[in-house]
């Protein structure tokens, strides 16, 4: 009973994240030179760390990566321009999509 019980909070609390918990602004950020799965976590990884962020979604044949961020947070360029860098691509721009 007790493992049904960590399972069902857990999965309440994905459910309710997924609802948009976070209801910040998303941002598109389109990176030239994405190519593989490992360029996708590489830079998942250094959008991910900027504080703020709570997702990175690549799309690979786009070239985009969707950030969502928390509530009152915001995407710059600059940090955006610094975080793509430092994964070894070139940040070709970026649009915010939504609140």
């Amino acid at each position: 009973m007790r493992n049904f019980v960590r399972t069902g909070l857990a999965g309440l609390f994905v459910a309710f994240s997924a609802a948009g918990a976070f209801a910040g602004p998303v941002y598109e950020v389109h990176v030239a030179g994405l190519a593989c799965p490992f360029c996708a976590y590489g830079i998942e990884k250094t959008l991910g760390a900027i504080e703020g962020v709570e997702s990175a979604r690549t799309n690979l044949e786009a070239g985009v990566v969707v950030v969502e961020m928390a509530d009152g947070a915001t995407l710059s360029e600059a940090q955006a321009r610094t975080a793509v860098d430092k994964a070894g691509f070139t940040l070709e721009g970026l649009e915010k999509t939504g609140d």
